[in-house]
């Protein structure tokens, strides 16, 4: 996990995804053993401002958005991508951790 401002996501997202704008959250797989031999998934970056403002827009406190971030990039890292709006895999998440109805 790492957190940061705006314009260090937003370097990371042109950089790697190629898009000039900042985001809320990126992931970037890694999927191997470390020295450790635990097995590594990736890293998550969650953009601290975007997440405040999503937050108050969404009427709930920033730590709530945040593990929601942090729930989105884990299913990127566990292989689920973008649909149509949260994937059902993300709702059942939602649900089972937060409580969530949505």
């Amino acid at each position: 996990m790492v957190y940061v401002g705006t314009r260090a996501i937003r370097t990371l997202n042109r950089t790697y995804r190629k898009k000039d704008a900042p985001t809320d959250v990126l992931s970037f797989p890694v999927g191997r053993r470390g020295p450790d031999g635990r097995f590594a998934l990736g890293d998550i970056v969650v953009s601290v401002p975007i997440a405040a403002r999503q937050a108050k827009e969404r009427g709930h406190a920033l730590g709530r958005e945040i593990e929601i971030l942090i729930l989105h990039g884990f299913l990127h890292l566990a292989g689920f991508g973008h649909g149509a709006g949260p994937s059902s895999e993300e709702r059942s998440l939602r649900r089972l951790l937060f409580g969530e109805h949505a």
